[in-house]
């Protein structure tokens, strides 16, 4: 069998959710792994094209201690970046490979605004609605107690329905109107006093702190999204036609989803080899990925060996001076009392 139709029979596997025995011409499972384990050496890359996007969406995927950095433009993957983490040096490392497009769709993750700032400057964000209320939820529960709290989720819950500019105007309206009902709850502060106990999340030299905390971060995270216009940037009239994305559902429901069945399917596989999976089908899923059997190269199925070490030829005879301990000399491992007074 050929490498092109051991590599082919390799990624039908690794892409699919059967087992290794399933594969037909290669006999048992044990077989298979033997005569495609050079397959795990072909890195695939994505190479940069220069060209300018409308919009991009940005999102990333855990994988044990990594974490892979993803960017889509329209229906293809443009790009990938490993990482340990989210943070702007890998966000940074990942954007800098692409001119600024007119727009980027982001979750708000940690260190991509900083990354947006020094990579894309002019670029229009547009934070993932879907998560502004996961955010919102997080923060008020799904059964808020309080009538302005259920007013807030009501507010957040209603994002992913606005997709006109009065819809949009009068959502900011509603929240205006809400800070004036609810507004005092937001500033209201409680000192600390000797009679009643403080929240176990309050500091121990904290002399105040706010009273509905939880509540505030939730309309604060709303005040400050519209105060920065990337709520709804898919709205603006200069974007009219583009079809401007409100979510990252391209990414979370379609590639990092397809991901993690592949994954699952594929339990017990090392993280090379789950980095491995993961690069192979972001780089078929690019526009114009190459036939995979074109990136086959001989070092790949023929690795270079090391050289053979020679061992050094030591001296015959009693060794004349060395530096092991002796008893005779007292310098073992002692235990116990020594006579220690």
């Amino acid at each position: 069998m050929s490498r092109r139709a051991e590599l082919g029979a390799f990624l039908g596997w690794l892409l699919g959710t059967g087992g290794q025995a399933l594969v037909d011409s290669f006999g048992t499972a044990r077989s298979f792994r033997r005569r495609t384990a050079w397959c795990w050496n072909i890195a695939p890359a994505i190479p940069a094209t220069g060209e300018i996007h409308d919009q991009v969406q940005i999102d990333g995927i855990y994988v044990g201690s990594w974490c892979c950095l993803i960017a889509i433009a329209g229906e293809h993957v443009i790009g990938w970046q490993w990482c340990d983490t989210e943070k702007k040096a890998a966000w940074a490392a990942l954007l800098g490979r692409f001119p600024a497009p007119r727009v980027v769709i982001t979750d708000g993750g940690s260190g991509i605004a900083a990354a947006l700032s020094d990579c894309w400057s002019d670029t229009a964000i547009q934070r993932c609605l879907v998560h502004v209320q996961r955010n919102v939820r997080t923060y008020l529960t799904s059964r808020p107690r309080t009538e302005a709290g259920k007013a807030l989720l009501r507010l957040g819950r209603a994002l992913t329905r606005i997709s006109t500019p009065a819809q949009a105007a009068a959502w900011l309206g509603h929240l205006n109107d809400w800070y004036q009902n609810h507004g005092q709850l937001v500033r209201a502060r409680t000192y600390r006093t000797a009679a009643s106990p403080a929240p176990a999340w309050v500091r121990a030299n904290q002399a105040w702190w706010f009273t509905h905390d939880r509540l505030r971060k939730a309309y604060r995270l709303l005040e400050r999204l519209s105060q920065a216009g990337s709520l709804f940037t898919y709205l603006r009239t200069e974007f009219t036609g583009l079809d401007i994305a409100a979510t990252t559902n391209r990414i979370e429901g379609g590639t990092n989803a397809q991901l993690r069945l592949i994954l699952r399917a594929h339990r017990g596989m090392s993280e090379e080899h789950q980095k491995r999976a993961i690069e192979w089908y972001l780089y078929l899923h690019s526009e114009t990925p190459d036939q995979p059997a074109q990136l086959i190269r001989p070092e790949q199925y023929t690795p270079t060996r090391p050289a053979a070490q020679t061992a050094v030829e030591q001296p015959h005879g009693p060794e004349e001076y060395g530096n092991t301990a002796t008893a005779e000399e007292g310098l073992w491992a002692r235990k116990g009392w020594a006579g220690r007074t």
